[in-house]
């Protein structure tokens, strides 16, 4: 929530005032001429791409400049099990890597749109130059958010780190601890660090099987992506910093993950974790309590704040009517 709020668009959207009308009739202007000159998966194709680069890669490229630039320094912000800032070979190979899964993932979507567009006729996502309605936006994306969280823990407990030598998903497993799992460490590329196979299972199915069952508006599905870049930039950069006390403690069980080759910490949010025991270094349900209760910590210092001020203006009050009795009792006396 801390993360939602603190959106800038999300912010000014929020706000009633004449500048929000004039924001929305902006945006709408804008999102209904890209529709009627553009076709739908152009306009999925290119959302992905800005948004990842804007989000993910340039983020994680200064992350990375910084934690090879100055290691002492990030060495103080980095989690415990994160303490290595980068990888010790830090070649231009090994940054290719992330950033070529990251065009491949996009690439890969972006056919799949294509794809369905044309054997069916229609896009893959609701496109049209009507917005979607706020409620059914946030239910869409609370039903696709659900799913990705369910798929996404058991994909990586079940094939991404199946320990069997015979199952179908071995090779799988071996490719993903070979790679995701070379430093036992996070650091700001990791989210795209991973061989191309089980990176593309990873990050494809959660995402696009949900949509292709609930077929959401495309604006419901940028946003999601805008949102899961972000968090997943900010949750495996490694860095103790991060907003926030949920997406620190999902920081933490990423990093734990890492450290752990893979013996815990397999959901994206950790409620799965919690509820099969797979948690490490912490689970879901302590950040919320922790969230709960930095929110009562604000509002009990709120309280006592409003408590002083009022002792104080009873106590200048109780001052000027003292001041003008004596003022009074002067007066008579002459």
């Amino acid at each position: 929530m801390d993360l939602i709020l603190s959106i800038p668009l999300l912010s000014t959207l929020a706000t009633p005032s004449w500048q929000t009308s004039l924001n929305i009739l902006f945006f709408y202007t804008t999102w209904s001429t890209l529709v009627l000159t553009q076709r739908a998966p152009s306009i999925h194709s290119a959302s992905l791409l800005v948004l990842r680069i804007a989000l993910w890669l340039v983020p994680s490229l200064i992350f990375t400049a910084f934690d090879t630039l100055l290691p002492s320094l990030a060495s103080n912000i980095k989690l415990p099990s994160a303490a290595s800032p980068c990888p010790p070979r830090l070649t231009l190979q090994r940054l290719s890597l992330p950033a070529g899964n990251m065009l491949l993932v996009t690439a890969t979507e972006s056919i799949i749109s294509f794809t369905f567009y044309h054997l069916f006729g229609n896009p893959l996502f609701r496109t049209a130059t009507t917005l979607p309605l706020p409620w059914q936006m946030v239910r869409h994306m609370a039903l696709v958010a659900a799913a990705r969280e369910i798929l996404t823990y058991y994909i990586h407990r079940f094939i991404l780190h199946d320990q069997s030598s015979s199952s179908i998903s071995g090779p799988l497993s071996r490719l993903h601890l070979a790679y995701a799992h070379e430093g036992r460490t996070t650091w700001p590329l990791q989210l795209y660090d991973d061989h191309p196979l089980p990176l593309l299972v990873y990050h494809l199915v959660p995402t696009l099987l949900p949509c292709l069952l609930l077929r959401p508006h495309l604006l419901t599905y940028i946003l999601l992506t805008a949102l899961w870049t972000l968090e997943g930039t900010l949750v495996t950069s490694g860095y103790s910093v991060v907003p926030g006390i949920m997406l620190g403690g999902m920081a933490r069980r990423t990093a734990a993950h890492y450290a752990g080759r893979g013996a815990g910490n397999f959901g994206p949010w950790g409620v799965l974790d919690w509820a099969h025991g797979t948690s490490r270094g912490g689970d879901v349900v302590s950040d919320a309590k922790d969230e709960a209760d930095k929110h009562n910590v604000k509002e009990k210092s709120a309280a006592k704040v409003d408590r002083g001020a009022s002792d104080v203006s009873q106590g200048l009050d109780a001052l000027r009517d003292g001041a003008l009795k004596r003022s009074n009792r002067n007066a008579s006396r002459k």
